[in-house]
């Protein structure tokens, strides 16, 4: 469980990172870039020098680690687009929400995660709670036309999340993980700044002080929030048995939303609804229940 809560800690410090980027009205996409170049140098430093890298193209899990990284950037501009025509409250459900996703796969290719009654209402009350922690009572207007972006974002995070469960089941032990996730953001990297380019902004800004600043903290944070992912995925108890991952990613969305909800009222002053103060007591119930099964 260690590896869970350091994950949710990375996860929510993303979050206190973002909410300061906009209080401050700091360029978000070059931190971004900034942020994953960090996290790929962090990679780098983590692998082994035991560890033959030279045929990485050869590896299995090459071709994941190409894909989510790009994924990454391309879910980015997403959420950027679908914040501005949708709405923050359609698109922070949309996200959210796709935990569904992983959920189901780790189910599916896990022959060891069985869903029992037990763990089903764990998940159900899991899906339950996060739509209610993270609901807003706002008016809601948006020209249906654009109804794919949510739909888009519902989809590609669930499979950026399925594509680490995927790799990590079969390909990502804990002694390549380093060179995976450094290979990873690598491509994120890579894939921001053809971006940047593509949109013909000045590659300065990627150098402002305030930019670098805030891009090698939340590299840090974005870095250990896929890290401690995989390696909760990957750990083992004292029997030899590893987590489910239907569990895992259930615990981390709960704890994630549970310890942001609390930092954003502390830190940030912000009001929330009765609907998710009950969303925050079903989520402590629910990561109880998924804990216990």
């Amino acid at each position: 469980m260690i590896f869970i809560l350091l994950s949710i800690v990375s996860s929510v410090s993303i979050y206190v990172i973002f909410k300061f980027l906009d209080r401050h009205k700091i360029g978000t996409f070059n931190v971004i870039i900034i942020n994953y170049i960090t996290a790929a140098v962090l990679g780098f430093l983590l692998i082994k020098s035991e560890i033959d890298i030279s045929p990485i193209y050869k590896n299995n899990w090459f071709p994941y680690s190409i894909l989510i990284g790009v994924l990454f950037i391309m879910m980015f501009v997403v959420i950027a687009r679908s914040s501005q025509v949708v709405g923050i409250a359609v698109t922070t459900i949309s996200n959210k929400m796709s935990v569904i996703i992983p959920i189901a796969v780790s189910i599916i290719i896990d022959p060891l995660d069985i869903l029992t009654n037990l763990k089903s209402a764990g998940i159900i009350l899991a899906i339950i709670a996060l739509f209610l922690s993270v609901y807003k009572k706002r008016k809601v207007e948006f020209d249906p036309r654009h109804i794919y972006l949510p739909i888009i974002l519902f989809l590609g995070m669930g499979l950026v999340d399925s594509f680490v469960k995927y790799a990590q089941q079969f390909y990502v032990a804990d002694e390549v993980l380093p060179v995976f996730t450094a290979i990873l953001f690598t491509m994120a990297a890579i894939s921001g700044l053809i971006t940047k380019f593509l949109r013909k902004t000045s590659f300065l800004y990627l150098v402002e002080k305030k930019t670098l600043l805030w891009g090698i903290a939340l590299g840090i944070s974005n870095y250990g929030s896929l890290y401690f992912l995989i390696k909760a995925l990957n750990h083992k108890n004292q029997i030899g048995e590893t987590l489910d991952g239907s569990i895992v990613f259930g615990i981390n969305n709960l704890g994630v939303i549970t310890l942001s909800v609390f930092i954003g009222l502390i830190v940030f002053k912000e009001k929330f609804l009765k609907i998710n103060w009950i969303g925050i007591v079903l989520s402590l119930i629910a990561i109880y229940i998924l804990s216990i099964t």
